[in-house]
C-alpha cells in the first residue's frame, strides 16, 4: 500500500511558475511508475505528465510540454512538478499519482494507476 500527499498549489498570475510536491510513505518498488493528473470543475481528469520511478523516463502531454517538468527524489521519496510559464487554462485540481504493475509503454490514463493523492489545487489568474 502506498499513500500519496501532494503540496505546493496555489495562486499564481500568467506567466508564474509553482512547484508541485507528492510525498510518498509505503515503499516504492523499481516497477512503479508515477504520474501526474489534472481537473478542471466541469471536465474530466487529464494526463499532464509521467516518470519512470527506476530510470527516469519522461513523458508529457502536449499542452505542457517544453512549460512543466516532472522529476522525482528518490531518497525522499518524493515526486515533483515544476511548472512555469503558467496559464489560466492551467487552473486545476492537480493529483499524483501510482501505478506499481510494470508496463512497457508509460500509461496515459487515469484507470491505469493504482493509487491516487487528494490533490492540490492550482489556480492561474489571467
Amino acid at each position: 500500500q502506498v499513500q500519496l500527499v501532494e503540496s505546493g498549489g496555489g495562486l499564481v498570475q500568467a506567466g508564474g511558475s509553482l512547484r508541485l510536491s507528492c510525498a510518498t510513505s509505503g515503499r516504492i518498488l523499481n516497477t512503479y511508475t508515477m504520474a501526474w493528473f489534472r481537473q478542471a470543475p466541469g471536465k474530466e481528469r487529464d494526463f499532464v505528465a509521467a516518470i519512470r520511478w527506476f530510470g527516469g523516463n519522461t513523458v508529457y502531454a502536449d499542452s505542457v510540454k517544453e512549460r512543466f517538468s516532472i522529476s522525482r527524489d528518490n531518497a525522499k521519496n518524493t515526486l515533483y512538478l515544476q511548472m512555469n510559464s503558467l496559464k489560466p487554462e492551467d487552473t486545476a485540481a492537480y493529483y499524483c499519482a501510482a501505478r506499481w504493475r510494470s508496463i512497457a509503454t508509460v500509461p496515459r490514463s487515469s484507470n491505469e494507476y493504482d493509487y491516487w493523492g487528494q490533490g492540490t489545487q492550482v489556480t492561474v489568474s489571467p
